[in-house]
């Protein structure tokens, strides 16, 4: 199991109804759970961005299997 990161407290203005699509969407019951998650989700996707750009045009087709 990953170790997880320490939070640290901060406090900013949140569009309200966003924050309520986001909940319902993560299916988080806080406020605070839905922008963790959210920031969390947001930072893997970067890195797999970032990967797909760096292996583009380098992956052979057929060269990796479907689970």
């Amino acid at each position: 199991m990953p170790r997880q990161a320490p939070l640290k407290r901060k406090s900013f203005f949140v569009n309200e109804r966003a924050l309520r699509q986001a909940k319902k969407a993560l299916g988080v019951a806080t406020d605070a759970q839905a922008v963790r998650v959210s920031v969390e989700r947001i930072a893997e996707m970067e890195k797999f961005w970032q990967f797909m750009k760096n292996s583009r045009r380098a992956l052979k087709p057929g060269s990796l299997r479907a689970p």
